[in-house]
């Protein structure tokens, strides 16, 4: 694979997170959400093995096998069985409808690509036409945790920012540190157990995780 092969594949790959990272945004069925957060990290896990074969970087290699391994089947399929304990089956409310939501995803990645213009023309990294989508994949993450209502799809949201984080640290630098990288995903490992325990006490207590909801109850008290 050459160089310039290798940045073209890696441009596409790209173009597919974000485009899950739109598809996010919009979904309000719980299993969709959950199986395009799975083919998110799929994509992102292949870039960065594309990125570590480009660059010679073979800690890269062993990144890709820790995104695969918590982020495209761990991950997914604790949030699968805490989606099936609590039940969620209906479709997931919104703050903010679809289309404003869409508009305000779009104004993120083209204010995305006016920020890193600068780095953009100063980098010689192979990477340095993905860095705006990474910097867009994180706002539309934190723009997903504000916009929804319920508690498991705005975990979903924070994940999908730490993907876009994830690959910014590829495109921006080639990577973390690998000592670096196995504690992260170590923390997002634990941090996935602890937001399950702590659901099923909220819905044990409240009978919901509709974050409204739970306000409303902390008012009338």
């Amino acid at each position: 694979m050459s160089y310039a092969f290798a940045a073209q594949l890696n441009s596409l790959l790209a173009a597919l997170i974000l485009l899950t990272a739109f598809a996010m945004l919009v979904q309000r069925r719980m299993y969709a959400l959950l199986h395009l957060f799975a083919w998110q990290g799929l994509f992102l896990s292949i870039s960065t093995a594309v990125v570590g074969f480009a660059a010679q970087s073979h800690h890269l290699y062993i990144s890709s096998v820790l995104t695969l391994a918590i982020k495209v089947i761990l991950l997914p399929y604790i949030l699968h069985v805490l989606i099936r304990k609590l039940k969620i089956h209906r479709e997931v409310e919104t703050i903010v409808n679809v289309p404003t939501t869409m508009l305000i995803g779009i104004a993120l990645v083209i204010f995305s690509y006016h920020l890193t213009a600068p780095i953009r023309e100063l980098s010689t990294l192979m990477t340095k036409s993905t860095l705006a989508v990474a910097l867009a994949t994180v706002m539309l993450g934190l723009l997903m945790m504000i916009t929804r209502r319920h508690a498991v799809t705005q975990i979903i949201g924070f994940l999908a920012m730490e993907n876009g984080l994830f690959f910014a640290a590829t495109s921006a630098t080639y990577g973390m540190p690998l000592v670096v990288e196995l504690g992260v995903a170590l923390d997002i490992l634990i941090a996935a157990f602890i937001f399950g325990i702590f659901f099923f006490h909220i819905n044990t207590t409240f009978d919901s995780l509709d974050v409204d909801q739970m306000a409303r109850l902390k008012e009338e008290d």
